[in-house]
């Protein structure tokens, strides 16, 4: 009896899973049967395990890729595992260089498309260190192809294809659970995801890019476990949080994130703006426009991204830059940009390359205010443009400035000069208009309102006349 119920409390932690992982015969699946079109192989993968092949070492394209190819997509990249040492990976290659600590990997060098060559990671070994939490930190020891596979996170991910013979080996039941349109762990799912926190964000990633459900025993640690993200490289995450936002279905991920209590352990800036309606209006409006970006093949750039994550907090400090300290306008955003910048930019290690765009794209919001004088043809010349419309547009629609607004910059972008010249003077008028507006609301709260408001600021400014010295004083 008692045998009987610690059976079944293992079987609902996943252990019995954990022992199909010693499988050391891959099923192999012909082409016949698994239907891959070899054109959507990218040819540098096929070269780069022709190469060593020929000199007698196995290699096979792994991983996602296979994945993809199975459900008919054409991967964005592929990777290569081998029994090959990284050294004898680098000798095979016309260019190549070994990177990492943590693993050492190969990338094979063609042109501008990378391949990532692995060689096949051992399941025990003194060259693997764990910390405290169980996550591996350094792993360099090689071993057999079926270790390997078991080492890998999903079913579906532990697929290997021979582009010599078209064959895939499948050593977990992979191609049955894409048939089935299921995402399964590997082993234990706890003890996987000790070993790797992020293997939880790639759960809920790759469920929501592929459609598919999420088995329970899967599933079920994820929400108690959320906070070993902790433990994981800021920049990990950040990379982490990218392949989320740009997957296609950041909408779907994000809500993921939330049920299963990620978002928090995530980026605190993330839960922060998911924690305010109107933070979370403005986040998830900006994801939807970016699916719907990617979903007619457009490109996102990941500063944009950034620059919505961080862009309340921006909006908050330009607020009290103007209201408090004085400053004006565009000086007002200009140190808000910079102080979110040094910041929040160094907590969550948001790349340097990305931080000048960001401070760009920011300041182009205060530029797009102002249609007056020679400032709208400077602004429509701008490398950032585009973006900073985009940008607008996006603030219009959840009430941050009229809509009226981004309507106006599209009508100037695409006027001809006299149209161009009209729209200016235009906005002229219609600025005085609203200066005189607000000179008049002023005028009823003080006798002072017979002057011009930026004459009384610089009165106000002015300092007082030092009157000379009394007798007896010093």
């Amino acid at each position: 009896m008692f045998d009987a119920i610690v059976s079944r409390v293992k079987s609902f932690l996943g252990a019995e899973e954990s022992r199909k992982t010693l499988v050391r015969e891959p099923r192999i699946i012909p082409k016949s049967e698994h239907g891959i079109d070899p054109e959507l192989v990218s040819w540098q993968a096929k070269r780069c395990c022709e190469a060593l092949q020929r000199r007698g070492y196995r290699a096979y394209i792994v991983g996602g890729a296979v994945r993809d190819l199975l459900l008919g997509v054409t991967p964005k990249d592929f990777d290569v595992a081998t029994d090959a040492t990284p050294e004898e990976v680098k000798r095979s290659q016309r260019r190549a260089i070994i990177i990492g600590r943590r693993f050492r990997l190969v990338h094979v060098i063609f042109g501008q498309e990378i391949i990532e060559c692995s060689t096949f990671r051992a399941l025990e070994g003194a060259g693997v260190r764990k910390d405290g939490s169980g996550r591996v930190i350094s792993d360099n020891v090689f071993g057999e192809m079926w270790e390997d596979a078991a080492r890998r996170d999903f079913t579906i991910n532990a697929m290997y294809y021979d582009p010599a013979t078209e064959e895939v080996y499948d050593y977990h039941h992979g191609f049955e659970d894409i048939a089935k349109r299921r995402l399964r762990m590997i082993g234990e799912p706890a003890e996987r995801y000790r070993e790797d926190p992020v293997r939880m964000l790639r759960a809920v990633r790759i469920s929501a890019k592929l459609g598919f459900r999420i088995e329970p025993a899967t599933e079920r640690p994820i929400s108690r476990m959320a906070k070993l993200l902790k433990n994981v490289p800021t920049a990990r995450l950040v990379d982490e949080v990218l392949k989320l936002l740009t997957c296609g279905h950041a909408v779907e991920c994000v809500k993921r994130l939330r049920e299963d209590g990620l978002s928090a352990a995530l980026l605190p800036v993330l839960d922060h703006l998911l924690s305010s309606p109107e933070g979370e209006e403005f986040l998830m409006l900006a994801l939807k426009r970016t699916d719907e970006r990617l979903a007619i093949g457009k490109k996102i750039s990941p500063f944009f991204l950034f620059g919505t994550l961080l862009w309340p907090q921006v909006k908050r400090r330009w607020q009290y830059n103007e209201e408090t300290r004085g400053l004006s306008r565009i000086a007002a955003l200009h140190e808000a940009a910079v102080e979110v910048l040094e910041t929040e930019c160094h907590t969550i290690s948001i790349q340097r390359r990305f931080q000048a765009d960001m401070h760009d794209l920011w300041l182009m919001q205060g530029r797009l205010e102002r249609r007056t004088g020679k400032t709208p043809y400077s602004v429509v010349q701008h490398p950032r443009y585009r973006a900073g419309y985009d940008f607008l547009l996006l603030r219009s629609q959840v009430g941050e400035v009229p809509e009226s607004l981004p309507e106006w910059w599209d009508a100037f972008a695409n006027a001809d000069d006299d149209a161009r010249i009209a729209m200016i003077r235009e906005a002229q008028a219609e600025a005085r208009q609203t200066a005189d507006q607000a000179r008049r609301g002023r005028g009823a709260e003080g006798s002072d309102a017979s002057q011009p408001s930026g004459e009384r600021r610089r009165r106000s400014r002015r300092r007082p006349r030092r009157r000379p010295a009394r007798e007896g004083e010093a």
